[in-house]
């Protein structure tokens, strides 16, 4: 945890938190802090400046927070991405939710296709609690505070039709597909929407409708990559 990110649910005054849960266990065991030490610690989708230590004990942590225009830095900056994934396997998802918000990506659709077993969107990780869970823990690990959106979309053909156009207007469209790839990414600072399929791919039929969006198909090397492997590779790719 490279960084303490704090709720407004956390204040007990204008400039003071008082911490129970997993993070007071992270600064009492990891950190093993000590009254009046400094920590770094960033306002949910906000600043990020330092929090003093005032009172610690086995039960909870207080921090008097320096959080002001004058001494606080914003977050880094966002991926100019969206990213469509079909959802992966809820082992696989709290992984893949922690490593896009590591890396920045703010905007994340999760749709059904072909391959996606229908069981998969009855996982208890794909609750609001678990999703913000996960999600946290990439911004605590890349010391960011911007919490990404993150949209589930059941019914794959609807969503495509009806609303990936509009998604995608005005960006860079790809499609991360191994088999019918026309191109190779180029690095860009464009603002770009990027489909990534299940393990194994789209199917045929999944991929033309895609395609016929204006999504042009991209190839990530010749080697055939899992999901969670094939998101980094894709973001260092495509973006400086």
């Amino acid at each position: 945890m490279n960084l303490i990110i704090v709720k407004p649910e956390d204040f007990v005054d204008q400039q003071q938190v008082v911490l129970f849960d997993r993070r007071f266990q992270h600064i009492l065991k990891v950190h093993r802090a000590v009254q009046d030490q400094c920590l770094k610690v960033g306002l949910l989708n906000g600043l990020i400046g330092r929090g003093t230590i005032t009172h610690i004990d086995q039960q909870s942590v207080s921090l008097a927070l320096d959080i002001s225009l004058a001494t606080a830095r914003k977050p880094p900056a966002p991926l100019p991405l969206t990213l469509i994934l079909a959802l992966p396997r809820p082992k696989m998802l709290r992984r893949i939710l922690q490593t896009i918000s590591c890396l920045g990506v703010k905007e994340l659709y999760l749709i059904h296709s072909y391959k996606v077993d229908k069981s998969y969107w009855s996982t208890p990780v794909l609750s609001p609690a678990s999703i913000e869970e996960q999600l946290l823990l990439g911004l605590e690990q890349a010391g960011d505070t911007l919490l990404p959106k993150l949209h589930l979309r059941k019914r794959f053909k609807p969503f495509v039709e009806d609303e990936l156009a509009s998604i995608a207007k005005h960006s860079r469209k790809l499609l991360a597909h191994p088999y019918q790839a026309r191109q190779t990414p180029t690095i860009s600072d464009r603002q770009t929407t990027l489909v990534i399929g299940p393990e194994g791919g789209f199917i045929d039929y999944e991929v033309q409708l895609i395609q016929q969006q204006g999504f042009s198909s991209i190839s990530l090397g010749e080697r055939i990559l899992k999901v969670e492997t094939a998101i980094p590779v894709a973001l260092a790719k495509l973006f400086n």
